[in-house]
């Protein structure tokens, strides 16, 4: 069964698609990623033997090609989720999903992620100049859905270079670029926590406005760990490139080479390319004192999936970790120096792969949080209206009304600096940056949009710029009292589902001894590997129930944070503070259920995952909907027996000591 008929779908035809950003995005994975990881072999032993192969709840519960369409409605629902609101917490989803799906265990992969996100939020305040890089990488993700889906130029270009270009091979094609698109886009940045010490050590001086050359800096040295490739890498390795691979240095400079000096795009040898990157780490001094975050990303990546994670290595692969190091300086500085006049644009045949991130990630500048002191002070686009159609790429940037007073006095200083430029050819013009490079010119350029001209090849693809002031939408993007990094939104999740019917953690909770039970190594081990055994779609489900903790504390008037303030500390919640939890986590509990194709029926228990109906959903609610209200939620928690009603208060109390415990937070109330 594919999950597009559990879903309440506009009719999309050739003639009526529109080409927005969140359409085509999720058109992407709906339609064209249709049996995405199904496994006919399995679904032929399911046959013979009678057994389903596919987990739900529990092993066995579904046939498997069931289990990869739900886990492919996860994945478009957390597109959806991250697209409405932006928020780090949905970006999380994302990352879980594509990792749960493509590379078999967020566990083992997630300080990677995390570290990311740690860094940025505590560290980037040092800085300059510094915005988000965690929740940008998910919208680059996104944007390359959006452009593969909706531009045949770059389509075809894709499927020539893969050999996925013979009639029928859409859907292969697809498939395979959602899968390597994805560990390219989701990824790009995780080496930025090697960049941020440089950057704060250069910060403390620039306050002063002195010159980095001038002061001490930080450099890298030892990285041999870092940069090995162990045997069974160079085992594998051989077999793709007949060569054996000492570092990653060799490896990437020999891919890059092959690709795009070997053919003449570019000219350097494989020996340049290999000192360069030999030097990008150990002397940022040659690259005018900056650090390429890039280089890291592609490196730590490369151990990580290869090294530790055992990874099979493909030439894809190899694509995705040259397309990581090219994005951000390696290719505009030591490939093509693209602000030269002998400049050539990157052409998606060369790599498209590299192509499709330098274009997004240029492109991607709208709703990134600001770290840096200069940054937070600077204009940045709040969001993006898209337009597709055409084979097209129309990017319009809103910059909040509010800020109207910033754009008015640039506009009356650029009015001024055009009559003075005709007396003056050297004046250089004012800046606001970003709203200043993208400000359209008399000629109805940019320099936002002819900077990326210069980077990429969009022969035959209509790209342009504009700007425009909006209302801030804030319905969908509410920030609460309660401030958490959730790092730990995995801990959370893996607790909550381990303490179901667990006696010893109901034991624990009875004599308010929690934080010990859950510091045993053991009960932390048998939980993890009960939450191990769900499906994709289970896991999703106590995540986003821990993640829905600090609406809830709004809205009895309480807030948690690792701050010591004077308010009273909340050590449980009274019975009414508790229905009011348990109703709203009931909406909750059917709103994810209704989003993942569920509906009211009275199966008997060991068919309610096969069948996707449950008694405790509401009888006769219309699927048209889509959304569920306060007051059917409500209704509909009145008549379950207390019981079913405990199940949506318990794991609310059950956040109390989580919090504590993993993130060294105290719930506090108001008033």
């Amino acid at each position: 069964m594919g999950y597009t008929k559990l879903k309440d779908l506009v009719d999309r035809t050739e003639n009526n698609i529109e080409f927005t950003f969140e359409e085509a995005v999720l058109r992407f994975i709906r339609e064209d990623c249709e049996g995405l990881r199904f496994d006919e072999k399995k679904e032929k032993e399911e046959t013979e033997n009678g057994v389903y192969l596919g987990t739900s709840l529990k092993e066995n519960q579904i046939p498997y090609n069931m289990q990869m369409d739900i886990d492919r409605l996860c994945l478009e629902n957390a597109l959806a989720r991250f697209l409405k609101s932006g928020k780090k917490e949905d970006a999380f989803d994302v990352y879980f999903c594509y990792l749960e799906m493509f590379v078999g265990d967020y566990e083992k992969t997630r300080r990677m992620i995390e570290l990311l996100s740690e860094y940025e939020a505590n560290g980037s305040r040092l800085l300059m100049k510094h915005r988000d890089h965690y929740s940008h990488s998910v919208y680059v993700f996104a944007l390359g859905l959006a452009i593969y889906g909706s531009n045949e130029i770059y389509r075809k270009e894709y499927q020539k270079y893969y050999e996925l270009d013979k009639a029928g091979q859409e859907h292969k094609a697809a498939c395979h670029y959602l899968k390597y698109w994805g560990l390219t886009s989701l990824f790009h940045d995780i080496g930025y926590p090697f960049e941020l010490p440089f950057e704060q050590v250069c910060s403390y001086f620039e306050v002063q406005d002195e010159k980095r050359k001038e002061h001490p800096f930080v450099s890298y040295q030892t990285l041999a760990s870092l940069t090995r490739v162990d045997r069974r890498g160079r085992k594998d390795l051989f077999k793709i490139y007949n060569r054996n691979f000492a570092t990653t240095n060799e490896l990437f400079a020999h891919v890059l080479y092959e690709k795009l000096g070997k053919k003449g795009y570019y000219t350097f040898t494989e020996e340049e390319m290999q000192q360069s990157l030999e030097d990008k780490p150990a002397r940022p001094e040659a690259f005018n004192y900056f650090m390429d975050h890039a280089y890291f990303s592609a490196t730590v990546l490369f151990q990580k999936m290869f090294g530790e994670l055992k990874c099979t290595l493909e030439p894809e692969h190899l694509d995705a970790l040259t397309a990581i190091l090219m994005h951000n300086s390696l290719y505009k500085f030591s490939i093509a120096f693209y602000k030269e006049k002998e400049n050539h644009p990157f052409e998606a045949k060369f790599h498209p792969l590299a192509y499709m991130l330098m274009l997004c990630d240029e492109l991607q500048c709208w709703d990134r949080t600001a770290y840096g002191r200069n940054s937070r002070k600077e204009l940045h686009p709040m969001g993006c209206e898209f337009d597709f159609s055409g084979n097209g790429i129309k990017a319009v940037y809103l910059f909040d009304r509010k800020e109207s007073g910033k754009v008015e006095l640039f506009e009356e200083r650029y009015g001024k600096y055009l009559d003075e430029k005709k007396r003056d050819p050297e004046k250089e013009p004012p800046k606001l940056k970003a709203y200043s490079s993208m400000h359209t010119r008399e000629d109805g350029s940019s320099d936002f949009q002819e900077d990326i001209k210069r980077i990429v090849d969009l022969h035959g693809i209509k790209f342009s710029v504009e700007t425009k002031q909006a209302q801030k939408e804030r319905s969908e993007r509410r920030n609460y009292l309660s401030d958490s990094s959730y790092l730990n939104l995995h801990n959370f999740a893996v607790v909550l589902n381990g303490r179901w019917n667990n006696a010893e953690w109901k034991k624990a909770k009875e004599k308010k001894q929690e934080e010990e039970f859950l510091g045993d190594k053991n009960v932390r081990e048998e939980f993890s590997r009960s939450f191990q055994k769900l499906s994709l779609e289970y896991k999703l489900s106590n995540i986003n129930q821990a993640k829905a903790f600090a609406y809830y504390m709004n809205k009895i008037g309480c807030f948690y944070t690792d701050k010591e303030v004077d308010f009273e500390v909340v050590e449980s919640f009274g019975e009414e503070e508790l229905e009011i939890i348990g109703k709203l986590e009931h909406r909750r509990w059917l709103q994810d259920h209704y989003d993942m194709g569920w509906d009211y029926g009275e199966p008997k228990k060991e068919e309610r995952e096969l069948v996707r109906k449950h008694i405790d959903m509401i009888p006769g609610f219309d699927l048209k909907q889509k959304k569920v209200s306060v007051e059917q939620a409500e209704e509909n928690y009145r008549r379950l027996d207390k019981e079913e009603q405990d199940k949506d208060k318990d794991p609310m109390e059950c956040m109390l000591a989580l919090l504590r415990m993993f993130d060294g937070l105290r719930i506090y109330r108001l008033e």
